[in-house]
């Protein structure tokens, strides 16, 4: 439960017009905060004129949502079987079924109890994101987590043209399908950054964005101990072709033949992880080099004003 300050803090700037920071104010009367709670809040006074530079917080938050419940419907089934409550997959736009997906036969307790400790974090990423929107949240998307993973996998070469590639399987393609999504979430949180106007959804996005780069250096260095850095560079050069010239995507391992290292952490020559525009983000996500709104892992596109791919 949110307390009051961080309510208040949270409806300035961080939706996307008047009536929205008014169903704000709605969502903090159904959260319990009441009186006391309104009386933290800002004037809405000349709200309806204000310009806003950018996408406003609400529909940056947002597009980390559809994000987070792409993450947890495949970490949460992946260790239970089962996906996410419906309580957790309501709000604005269509909701859609996620297709795919199923408890995961880990030979390693270690890399079990990993995805299961992951798993607990993006749930907890979708309630948070949820309460902090309010009614303004979205929706879950259509999701696909079986031919999607084929797709990708393909892409990166990983199997033919006729063959398919299950990401729960075996624990093997599960690290795999998982470094999809991990290094792609940092980089898309490290990207939106610059764009939150309220300090409270920063420190908030900044939280998210700590966790996020947990998850993919456990993801990263697990990949590299069993031996699966090839695979993860050929995954990393996908992701390239389908973002933009720019080389924004390291593998677990870098160098040549010769001088091979490893390479858990991928950053910048400053030290710095990578940034991802939105578009670029959903240009992986919806496995499409070019400009479109649905496709890959979101069949039926993402809920949210931001939701069209690059070029």
């Amino acid at each position: 439960m949110f307390d009051a300050p961080f309510v208040a803090n949270a409806i300035d700037n961080s939706a996307e017009n008047a009536i929205d920071r008014r169903r704000f104010l709605r969502s903090a009367a159904v959260a319990g905060l009441g009186v006391a709670g309104a009386s933290y809040l800002p004037s809405l006074d000349g709200e309806a004129e204000a310009a806003h530079r950018g996408p406003s917080d609400s529909a940056i938050l947002n597009f980390a949502l559809n994000l987070e419940y792409l993450e947890a419907e495949f970490y949460v089934r992946a260790v239970t079987g089962q996906g996410l409550a419906d309580r957790l997959t309501t709000g604005r736009g269509r909701r859609g079924g996620v297709s795919g997906g199923r408890k995961v036969n880990f030979k390693s307790k270690l890399i079990r109890q990993y995805a299961r400790e992951i798993a607990e974090d993006e749930k907890a990423h979708v309630a948070f994101l949820r309460k902090a929107l309010g009614r303004s949240a979205v929706a879950r998307p259509r999701i696909d987590l079986n031919r999607s993973f084929t797709a990708a996998a393909r892409a990166a070469g990983l199997i033919g043209g006729n063959q398919r590639f299950d990401a729960f399987a075996n624990e093997n393609n599960f690290l795999l399908s998982a470094y999809i999504f991990e290094d792609v979430g940092v980089t898309a949180y490290k990207g939106a950054a610059p764009l939150i106007d309220n300090k409270t959804f920063l420190e908030a996005a900044a939280g998210l964005l700590a966790v996020e780069a947990y998850h993919a250096s456990n993801i990263r260095t697990v990949l590299l101990s069993k031996g699966l850095a090839a695979p993860s560079v050929a995954i990393s050069n996908a992701r390239d072709s389908l973002d933009g010239p720019s080389d924004l995507d390291q593998g677990v391992r870098r160098g040549g033949r010769r001088n091979r290292r490893a390479n858990v952490v991928p950053a910048d020559r400053n030290g710095l992880a990578f940034s991802r525009t939105a578009g670029q983000v959903l240009n992986i996500l919806y496995l499409n080099a070019n400009r479109t709104r649905s496709g890959g892992f979101f069949p039926g596109g993402v809920n949210g004003p931001i939701n069209t791919s690059d070029r």
